[in-house]
């Protein structure tokens, strides 16, 4: 009998498909599927004469109710950008069994790494440290830490518990913290099996020196952490934003932390690239990142072979291991902005 293949179609835009997949893994999909690829001309054209003959799409297209229901074959959809977007009938495909799927887990890692670089720093001053050095304006010893605390020991929060949050608290372990954790979306139960204090976010913000904001964005948090919120906050504490940046009003972030109320880490911003006017770039207290703590090369590449190890699986009938599922009962309420480059 002869083996038919599985008809993928290749769109991982803005994500370029060198990126995360190796070559050997292309040849792989090229070899073992029947693989068709979006040449960048007309995506609209390109899935209104592909859609019908798609097992698994790679890639994040616009798929209304009307595409849908052409797509007779489709078993998958692989989101490669890695959030969850509002360009998709998710409750048509969850009633024909379609998944939506992503395997946004790969930058897990790679952003709790820099998100212990990021308190380190705040809380010791390290970049701000450096940059008094190179301007010739030092101070040693006790002087230069007057605003200086340790991580041992102290009371730390998060805002989120999900694959990132728990990344963070895997590599917290060595300094022995207080953790509070605010996330609606799970059980008290479930965070106190997870070894941290279930806690509203009022308490998150009030007890802890450190705040690691991590939650996905919804409807229902967006601009959370506006000037009310900030008030709860310690004197001087430190709030570290590591996902998207819309859970907070930075204007009122620019104001507190000029003020030194609070001191910033963030990687994520309300629009990127950050206009060069915005009056975070020149606040005290802060330390910037451009977007880049989870953007490495291996977790790209990892992306790919979570893919593909999924697609390898269904395939044989059998469910996805690696990749995170859409769920019916949150993802239309998930409110992130795309991402615009790898």
């Amino acid at each position: 009998m002869e083996n038919i293949l599985s008809t993928v179609l290749l769109d991982p835009s803005p994500r370029k498909k060198e990126d995360i997949f190796t070559t050997a893994a292309l040849l792989e999909l090229s070899v073992v599927h029947q693989l068709i690829e979006f040449d960048g001309s007309n995506r609209a054209d390109f899935y209104n004469k592909h859609i019908e003959d798609a097992d698994f799409i790679i890639g994040q297209p616009d798929l209304d109710t009307s595409l849908l229901k052409r797509a007779k074959k489709l078993k998958a959809v692989f989101n490669v950008e890695s959030n969850f977007l509002p360009n998709i009938d998710y409750q048509f495909c969850f009633g024909r069994g379609i998944r939506v799927l992503t395997p946004s887990s790969v930058f897990s890692v790679p952003v709790a790494e820099i998100a212990i670089g990021m308190l380190l720093s705040i809380a010791r001053g390290i970049h701000s440290a450096h940059g008094d050095f190179v301007k010739g304006k030092e101070l040693y010893g006790l002087e230069g830490n007057t605003e200086s605390e340790l991580i041992s020991g102290t009371d730390l929060g998060f805002i989120g518990f999900g694959d990132l949050g728990k990344a963070i608290h895997k590599l917290l372990q060595g300094f022995n913290p207080t953790i509070r954790v605010f996330d609606p979306w799970l059980t008290e139960s479930y965070l106190l099996r997870e070894g941290v204090v279930p806690a509203s976010l009022e308490e998150v913000l009030a007890k802890s020196r450190f705040v690691f904001v991590v939650a996905a964005v919804t409807e229902n948090n967006s601009g959370m952490l506006n000037s009310a919120k900030l008030d709860l906050m310690q004197h001087g504490a430190g709030l570290l934003l590591l996902n998207r940046a819309a859970i907070a009003d930075f204007e009122a972030l620019a104001e507190y932390t000029a003020q030194g109320k609070i001191r910033l880490a963030t990687d994520v911003f309300p629009e990127e690239p950050l206009a060069l006017a915005h009056p975070i770039r020149n606040s005290p207290n802060v330390l910037l990142s451009a977007h880049r703590a989870g953007a490495l090369n291996s977790a790209l590449l990892e992306m790919g072979d979570l893919v593909l190890e999924d697609l390898k699986l269904m395939e044989q009938g059998l469910p996805p291991q690696n990749c995170k599922r859409a769920e019916p009962e949150t993802v239309a309420s998930l409110r992130s902005k795309p991402v615009e480059k790898s």
